[in-house]
């Protein structure tokens, strides 16, 4: 009998494709891909939206005892200002303080080319090379009237909190984490949106490479036939995995080159970007006829999916995620705990404008499942030596439940449904 991808790829499946918008119509968020090409993408997230942020973070500075906020480059800037800046050498920062308006520090040099790419206008301080910005940060919450600590978000390196302890106006260095992670962690119907679109890109684009894919090519033939079709697609690759054969067996894969034959599993995990919003979809087939270990791994996996559906549920803590999958695997042979054959890695990760954000699905994450959630549920099991499965779906929690962005594969003939 032919395999459904032997008959996708007879049937010319690159001319467009049925049942895409199931994730879509759950979610009412994001429109169907059109036969040929990109998918119509949602509206980028607006300056009103981003107000609203900075006003929901003053009032957590305000009970966490916060005079305000330090944010070097990277998704955190991009969250609160839509500005897309990198990190380097010199400090540049957007400092939130708890009162008034927003501020971003710069060297002077780079002050043309930042706001050039400003989206949102917001008040410029520049500081010369022999200066110090540490400084210039003080002098933000002191002319707004900020007392209290200043909250570093997480991925503010050591040199910033080393020099607000030395300039900043003897103000104590905490964490910004009660502040940001708090709001990035619950997601707008905005930003659910852009994460939809981004989920019907790749699956979009899982289902053209899925009809391409032959004996003899790598796991880098693969990923480049990903890549170009998410291109297509309207979306911005940012990462593409493709594991043939043992490769498989270890979740990020093996240095050696694998080539996909007959019998041999694929294991492909793949995400892309839409307005800063990122997706992470991960399937698993054999290239023709699975064999029974094949199979019993396989829907061993699904079924620790189906557990987190059941599991995700608001009010209960994420964590419980994670043991209920693991007591299921180690009832069936596999494990224990993170022993391999088994299930080597947490059950899921939040994410958003990263790939990985809190909240984590791992054992004590005590934290309570809210609506706006976002996580992966991906509970892989893994055979070193011989083969891995991971079948990967991002959910977003609703106070009903929990909804995903796509939909599941239905089974190793089937992966892409």
């Amino acid at each position: 009998m032919a395999s459904r991808r032997t008959v996708l790829k007879g049937m010319g499946i690159s001319a467009g494709f049925a049942g895409l918008g199931a994730g879509a119509v759950s979610a009412g968020l994001a429109a169907a891909p059109s036969a040929a090409g990109p998918i119509v993408l949602p509206p980028p997230i607006s300056n009103e939206e981003r107000a609203g942020r900075i006003e929901r973070a003053q009032a957590l500075m305000a009970r966490a005892g916060m005079g305000g906020i330090v944010i070097e480059g990277g998704t955190s800037m991009l969250y609160f200002s839509g500005l897309g800046w990198g990190q380097g050498s010199r400090l540049t920062a957007l400092v939130i303080p708890a009162n008034g308006a927003p501020c971003v520090i710069c060297p002077a040099f780079e002050e043309s080319k930042l706001r050039e790419m400003m989206v949102m206008p917001m008040e410029v301080r520049t500081w010369e090379e022999h200066e110090s910005p540490f400084r210039l940060i003080a002098g933000v919450l002191d002319d707004r009237g900020s007392k209290g600590a200043i909250g570093l978000e997480k991925t503010t390196r050591y040199f910033v909190a080393e020099g607000l302890a030395r300039d900043g106006g003897g103000r104590e260095v905490v964490s910004a984490k009660p502040v940001v992670s708090a709001l990035r962690q619950i997601k707008s119907a905005r930003e659910i949106a852009q994460m939809q679109a981004a989920s019907d890109i790749t699956m979009a684009a899982y289902r053209h490479t899925y009809s391409q894919v032959d004996a003899g090519m790598t796991g880098a033939d693969i990923r480049a036939i990903m890549n170009a079709e998410t291109v297509r697609m309207g979306g911005r690759p940012t990462f593409a995995l493709a594991l043939v054969g043992e490769a498989s067996a270890y979740p990020h894969g093996s240095k050696k080159v694998y080539e996909v034959a007959e019998g041999e599993v694929i294991l492909m995990d793949c995400g892309c970007d839409v307005d800063g919003y990122k997706s992470d979809i991960s399937r698993t087939w054999v290239h023709g006829e699975a064999d029974a270990e094949q199979r019993r791994v396989w829907n061993t996996a699904r079924r620790g999916q189906d557990i987190v559906m059941e599991k995700a549920q608001v009010g209960a803590p994420i964590g419980a995620i994670d043991d209920a999958v693991r007591a299921f695997y180690e009832s069936e042979g596999w494990g224990p705990d993170y022993t391999l054959p088994g299930l080597s890695h947490r059950t899921g990760h939040g994410i958003g404008m990263d790939v990985h954000e809190d909240q984590f699905v791992v054992r004590d994450n005590d934290t309570p499942i809210a609506p706006g959630m976002c996580f992966s549920n991906e509970p892989g099991i893994y055979l070193p030596g011989k083969f891995g499965v991971r079948t990967e779906d991002c959910i977003y929690m609703t106070q009903d439940g929990p909804r995903l962005f796509t939909s599941r594969a239905p089974s190793i003939d089937d992966p892409m449904g």
